[in-house]
């Protein structure tokens, strides 16, 4: 038999600030699952490292040698035309190792705007570069000011503000490419492992590779929370209950988190740990390693000598 009170229409239900917390409620739950989604991405990310590939087939040391070195020699270039056959290049490494081109682009450019734009859009503008006028925007007039700042008669983009953008932009897309295709083409075990090899503190490394393992667990407790929220709400919340049951899981994912780092050093201890990540693989450095450094070492060498005026195009 049903309750009466399960009877009674909730007529906020229908008004305005119902619908607008049921799409508050949605927009949480597709934030949570567009999260979850470029995690579980990122762990599937694991098939492109097994396959039969150019850079597949590289020791994990020599790779990340070569590739940190080129991202190094990409951060001081100065050179449009050397970064984009760089950036080609890398394209090309991208379509040797059996990596989707479409895929791979994607993947570098929905994030370089989102990070290099906040840095690119002012430098376009006279206001903060002076330079020579290329797209006229607005008229301020003699004496413009905005606060305690003057601002020029005339509002422009200039042609050294749109060089230096397109610099800056390309410049990271390619060294954000170089460390993608990397991440790409090697297994998380091995690359954790390589840093160890290369002389990073296992501090570090322990703490990175534990952070990746566990995050995704993590991220499935915190959407099966509020699954179990949903699917036991009968009617909406007010805005203020929201916001103290998004407090009360914060804090009990953080005390979730400390219980469960504690019996997972305990496990690992029982079981011989001794701060050292032990995989069952070993290195095997054969000819091949050996070129392909050498060659990104040479070409690293290139680009900075390039940037320094050493070398002349």
């Amino acid at each position: 038999m049903i309750p009466p009170w399960m009877k009674v229409m909730d007529e906020a239900a229908d008004s305005t600030p119902s619908r607008r917390r049921k799409g508050s409620s949605a927009f949480v739950k597709k934030t949570l699952d567009g999260i979850l989604a470029f995690f579980q991405e990122a762990m599937m990310n694991e098939g492109y490292a097994k396959r039969d590939g150019l850079l597949q087939g590289l020791d994990a040391r020599a790779k990340l040698i070569s590739i940190l070195t080129l991202v190094f020699a990409v951060s001081i270039s100065r050179d449009l035309a050397v970064l984009a056959v760089v950036y080609g290049l890398i394209l090309l490494l991208a379509f040797m190792s059996r990596i989707e081109i479409a895929f791979f682009i994607k993947r570098v450019w929905l994030f370089v705007p989102l990070f290099a734009g906040v840095i690119v859009v002012p430098i376009l503008f006279n206001v903060f570069l002076p330079g020579d006028p290329l797209i006229h925007i607005a008229d301020l007039g003699d004496g413009a000011t905005l606060g305690p700042f003057h601002l020029p008669e005339a509002i422009y983009i200039t042609v050294q503000g749109a060089k230096t953008a397109t610099l800056f932009t390309l410049r990271v897309a390619t060294a954000v490419s170089a460390v993608v295709l990397l991440f790409l083409t090697t297994p998380q075990a091995l690359l954790f492992k390589s840093l160890r090899s290369l002389g990073v503190p296992k501090v570090y490394v322990l703490t990175t590779s534990m952070a990746y393992r566990y995050i995704f667990l993590f991220m499935d407790m915190i959407r099966d929370l509020h699954i179990a929220k949903r699917s036991r709400s009968i009617k909406g919340l007010s805005v203020l209950d929201e916001q103290r049951w998004v407090g009360g899981r914060i804090g009990y994912m953080l005390v979730k988190s400390l219980d469960l780092s504690e019996k997972v050093h305990m496990a690992m201890v029982s079981r011989g740990f001794n701060g050292e990540v032990v995989i069952l693989h070993d290195y095997h450095l054969r000819m091949r390693d050996y070129l392909a450094t050498a060659a990104f070492l040479s070409l690293s060498l290139a680009l900075t000598l390039i940037s320094f005026d050493y070398i002349r195009i």
